[in-house]
């Protein structure tokens, strides 16, 4: 379990799935991250089974709540993040939640979890072409752009989009987080 000023991430449960399947169905959501709309209860919790409670993905909870509003984590061995030091991160929010820099703060708790306690070299982290809010997160986690690739495949949609590689090197994390300073003058 990791902790921030406003949220608490930790595991996903079971007894999430109201709360998840409330704000995934929503369509502008999953399909920005490469994802279709949950369709139902029965589907949020198969996610939240098969996908969500693994090692190092949590729930974004709103401290002031207790309700789980997102998802971010640590992907190992993925299109990005191929060697036994890396990682890919992703992340999505509630509609609701958008523009309140949420994502950010529980960003930066899980890099910090990321080089510090996984001892990572670098993290990466993606978008898909018009997802400006995704695009805005890292660069205000400090990621470098790295590259585009074209026809990049979204197989849960069953379509190709292009797509943005960003990097963050655990030695930019450090100049950047400095003595706790927000990166990017950005406050939680």
């Amino acid at each position: 379990m990791l902790e921030t000023e406003r949220l608490i991430l930790r595991p996903w449960e079971d007894a999430d799935a109201p709360a998840c399947y409330r704000y995934a169905k929503d369509p502008r959501v999953g399909p920005r991250a490469g994802w279709p709309p949950h369709t139902d209860l029965d589907n949020t919790r198969q996610v939240i089974r098969d996908i969500l409670a693994v090692p190092e993905t949590y729930a974004i909870v709103l401290r002031e709540t207790g309700e789980p509003v997102g998802s971010i984590g640590l992907h190992f061995k993925s299109d990005l993040a191929q060697g036994d030091d890396e990682a890919e991160l992703g992340y999505w929010i509630a509609v609701p939640y958008w523009g309140r820099g949420l994502v950010p703060e529980a960003a930066r708790a899980v890099l910090r979890h990321a080089f510090e306690n996984l001892r990572l070299s670098r993290v990466w982290a993606g978008y898909y072409d018009g997802n400006e809010q995704s695009k805005r997160v890292q660069e205000k986690l400090g990621f470098v752009f790295q590259r585009t690739t074209e026809d990049v495949p979204v197989p849960l949609l069953g379509e190709t989009r292009r797509g943005h590689s960003n990097l963050l090197t655990k030695e930019r994390w450090e100049a950047l987080s400095g003595a706790d300073a927000p990166v990017g003058g950005d406050t939680p």
